[in-house]
């Protein structure tokens, strides 16, 4: 598995599947969620009300699938991250385990990732960095996962922690 770190518009990576960092009503009202409605269409926050009247909410940690509508990927993963100081940081990690597991059941084989509750919900670019590492260090049958981060101090956290725990990564900027 390639793991790719880079800078930019998740909504523009192209890979099989990206992830959004959701909460538990799929309402895409701010941050990645919003970017993915405005650039994906409509047709996504359709989709995932449709899903949580067939399923209820998700509980933090879950996800949920829906189509990618008009962006460069095939589905969009719907991840519920944890609330900084309020949820545990199992619940940081299983969201992020349970993103990759969704891709591995839908049969795909690239993911972009967002850093997950580093926005509204509050974790520390470092928190969520040191997370990503130890589930991507699970073995997982992708071939490529795309962290994207979307600021300079992002990237530069992901960067540092990633050198400290010894991930290889192909690097952009």
């Amino acid at each position: 598995m390639q793991i790719y770190l880079t800078k930019g518009d998740i909504t523009e990576i192209e890979a099989d599947a990206i992830v959004n960092a959701a909460n538990s009503y799929l309402e895409h009202g701010g941050g990645v969620a919003y970017a993915i409605i405005k650039k994906g269409g409509w047709k996504i926050q359709e989709e995932s009300r449709e899903f949580v009247r067939k399923h209820g909410p998700l509980k933090t940690g879950e996800v949920a699938a829906t189509s990618a509508g008009k962006l460069k990927a095939k589905y969009v993963i719907h991840a519920v991250g944890p609330r900084y100081g309020i949820e545990g940081e199992d619940k940081l990690e299983e969201a992020i385990r349970n993103s990759l597991k969704k891709a591995e059941e839908l049969g795909i084989k690239s993911i972009a990732m967002p850093a997950i509750s580093t926005g509204i919900y509050g974790y520390p670019y470092e928190v969520c960095a040191r997370k990503m590492v130890k589930v991507l260090k699970q073995g997982w049958k992708l071939d490529k996962v795309i962290v994207c981060l979307y600021t300079d101090d992002a990237y530069n956290a992901f960067r540092r922690i990633f050198r400290e725990e010894g991930v290889d990564y192909i690097g952009e900027s």
